[in-house]
């Protein structure tokens, strides 16, 4: 955690917030399949002194008591499922029903979801965010802009016999396991109490749909320089969730009639920092003050929340962004072209090849490659539940919940498609990107055509989106499900 933000909203955060530790050292491996190459100097961008490892988790926790001293109120457990809206102003948020049955009708237990009337409505759901979709096709608020690309972070929390890997140690991996042409990287941080917090982040703009971002943690852990971190520990935590690394130019218009966006629904993250818990406290520092101004005024329109953006791009927070603003799109053409462009981009003010201000980007899924049945597998893990393990005893180690008799939280708007044009022109890439094995494609060919079902597992739901992300045809939407159901953070 870069502390800036926190520094502003609340000078004396560092007599009681829950952080792991300062950032006592930096490395960056690139890895190759038995061996490791140490960088002499760490890059400017990923140089972390005066930084803070932290469980974003309790840092979340503490934050929201500090909320509710200042007087706000919060409400956990109540999703958000649908803006409420007059013409095209946004007016307020319905919450999800509970107790419904897998066939939507009410059970003994039905609760009905309320109507929550607000002047604003400002959305942080995190990337990809439910209500932030149903806003943006509405009101054409990406239009003008690059389509947003994300990545899928993968992460396990280890409890260590020792303290062989210091509270405050970082070190970010290139390399194996991941092929030249996929985007991503490793990252392993030293959290307190001797746990080590260690991840994948692949890009969801791959080319081979049978990429699986869980299989790629598990064979970074077959690494020997890593697997020699984890001799006799113990698998404590496992999660995973979609990062937007579009950058500044796939940010959607973050206003509206009655709506402010901030945080990762907004697009609010340096990739190449890989750093966005700083900008998305700015951005709803920025979003308060735009309130307090709307307040003042009793106006609430879109020309008076205009001055959201105004805030924005005299920020701090947009300089920095700027100058990451070409950081993803320059690793299109693989990895070597995306750190010639980043190592540019350090000198020209975030240019790097894009010298004529920017790069074009595209949406992730539409760089999937058609590779018919039976495409060439990428490498697998072998699991040994020991170091490695499969998607679903990592399910269990998140903690996820969900009450089976319920809907899905899981909507494949047709899955005919599904049957009769992914298993033949992708494979069911579903079976690979899903780090929780909530996709089953129960397909056969007989008579030279495909018959089945598509079974959905929303229980293993570990809630990452990025079904919803990567689906090459675009037929899947997640959806909250039954309020204050899902994975366990806790120490996440």
């Amino acid at each position: 955690m870069d502390p800036r933000a926190i520094e502003e909203l609340l000078p004396a955060w560092r007599e009681s917030a829950p952080v792991e530790s300062p950032v006592t050292s930096d490395e960056l491996w690139f890895l190759t399949t038995r061996g490791k190459i140490k960088a002499p100097l760490t890059p400017p961008p990923l140089r972390n002194a005066g930084k803070y490892v932290t469980s974003l988790q309790k840092l979340s926790v503490w934050l929201g008591e500090r909320a509710e001293e200042a007087g706000a109120q919060v409400f956990p457990a109540f999703p958000g499922q649908e803006l409420l809206w007059d013409g095209e102003r946004v007016i307020g948020v319905r919450t999800g029903d509970k107790g419904l049955d897998h066939n939507g009708q009410a059970k003994s237990n039905y609760e009905p979801g309320a109507d929550i009337l607000a002047k604003v409505v400002v959305l942080g759901e995190g990337p990809r965010g439910t209500l932030a979709k149903q806003a943006e096709a509405r009101l054409g608020l990406t239009q003008g802009r690059e389509p947003q690309v994300y990545a899928a972070g993968v992460k396990e929390l280890w409890q260590l016999p020792d303290d062989r890997f210091k509270a405050g140690s970082v070190i970010h991996t290139l390399g194996y396991p991941l092929p030249p042409e996929t985007f991503g990287g490793g990252f392993i941080y030293g959290m307190a109490g001797n746990v080590l917090d260690i991840g994948m982040v692949t890009g969801l703009d791959y080319k081979n749909p049978t990429t699986d971002p869980h299989n790629e943690l598990q064979r970074m852990k077959e690494h020997p320089a890593i697997a020699r971190m984890l001799d006799d520990a113990t698998l404590i935590r496992y999660g995973a969730k979609a990062i937007p690394e579009g950058g500044l130019f796939a940010m959607p218009r973050p206003y509206a009639d009655g709506l402010l966006i901030v945080g990762d629904s907004a697009g609010f993250l340096n990739g190449m920092r890989l750093k966005g818990i700083h900008l998305g406290m700015k951005s709803g520092m920025l979003a308060a003050e735009t309130l307090w101004e709307a307040l003042q005024a009793e106006a609430f329109d879109r020309a008076t929340l205009a001055s959201y953006e105004r805030r924005f791009k005299e920020s701090w927070a947009y300089a920095e962004l700027r100058t990451a603003r070409n950081f993803h799109q320059g690793f299109h053409n693989g990895l070597l072209p995306g750190l010639i462009n980043a190592g540019l981009a350090t000198v020209t003010g975030g240019a790097g090849f894009g010298f004529i201000n920017k790069l074009p980007g595209e949406p992730g899924y539409a760089r999937m490659v058609k590779m018919g049945w039976q495409p060439k597998e990428t490498p697998r893990a072998k699991i040994d539940n020991v170091l490695t393990f499969d998607k679903l005893t990592d399910v269990y180690n998140s903690g996820t919940m969900h009450e089976e008799n319920q809907p899905s939280h899981l909507i494949v708007s047709d899955t005919n498609i599904c049957k009769d044009r992914c298993t033949v022109e992708y494979g069911n890439p579903c079976r690979s990107f899903c780090p929780a094995a909530v996709y089953e494609p129960l397909f056969e060919k007989t008579d030279g055509k495909f018959e089945g079902r598509l079974q959905i597992n929303f229980t293993n739901c570990v809630h990452c989106k990025t079904c919803d992300i990567a689906d090459p045809y675009q037929i899947i939407t997640w959806v909250p499900p039954q309020g204050g159901e899902g994975p366990v953070y806790t120490g996440m």
